[in-house]
């Protein structure tokens, strides 16, 4: 097992990132580079999405009548594909079988790194699974890739004069996302999964949500150096 003395780091990469249609070859190659690089150089596990392909499978799943567990592990088995597609990119160290549930890719994490997963489980979506592998791990910090450039105040997508919110505490946060949820708009890309927002608050994680197409800028977030994007911290003791 290699020893690294910084804590561990987990990043969460939304579906919509990974598959827009558009330049999506190219990006995939230079993800997977900059997650070997960093894998490198502390143990880092990523967590991929399903997006539109999920989306577009459940959709089709439920007009013809499967029930909504079977919808959600359809869902699963979409970011599953996406982690083998991702991990494959990577290489070696990087299991080529990514794990399927949160024992087998601690487990993982604490022999080799990057490690790369989809979703585990019905009722967890993958930033809840990252939220709940970033508290397993105590690591220093969850990156949110997202395809929008941070949390707004509104939905990006429907107000066009959102205001993002640069840096917020887990309080506040906490409260937009109980709001979302209330208001049966639980997964808007614009937030974050309850549960894992739950739990990060919970063992003090802080949590950095980034548009995850501009790589050079994801990577500076990874490193815990100035980034375009939202921050949300703990609040002070």
């Amino acid at each position: 097992m290699t020893v690294r003395a910084e804590p561990p780091l987990v990043l969460s990469v939304g579906g919509s990132v990974l598959m827009t249609g558009e330049g999506d070859a190219d990006y995939l190659r230079a993800l997977a580079e900059l997650v070997r690089r960093i894998g490198t150089e502390r143990t880092l596990v990523v967590t991929t999405g399903g997006g539109r392909v999920a989306r577009e499978y459940i959709r089709l799943a439920r007009t013809l009548g499967l029930t909504e567990i079977e919808l959600d592990e359809i869902g699963i088995d979409v970011t599953r594909l996406h982690a083998r597609l991702l991990a494959g990119l990577v290489g070696p160290p990087c299991p080529a079988h990514p794990p399927t549930n949160l024992a087998e890719a601690v487990r993982d994490a604490h022999r080799v790194s990057p490690v790369v997963l989809g979703g585990t489980e019905p009722g967890h979506t993958t930033d809840g699974v990252a939220a709940l592998l970033a508290v397993r791990l105590r690591a220093s910090c969850l990156v949110n890739a997202t395809r929008v450039r941070g949390v707004y105040e509104s939905d990006p997508a429907r107000d066009p004069g959102a205001r993002r919110i640069d840096r917020m505490e887990w309080g506040p946060f906490r409260r937009m996302v109980r709001e979302a949820v209330g208001a049966g708009t639980a997964g808007q890309e614009f937030l974050f999964d309850a549960l894992g927002a739950e739990s990060l608050a919970r063992a003090r994680i802080p949590l950095r949500v980034v548009h995850g197409r501009d790589l050079a800028n994801l990577e500076r977030a990874l490193r815990g150096e100035p980034f375009d994007g939202t921050r949300i911290d703990p609040e002070p003791r």
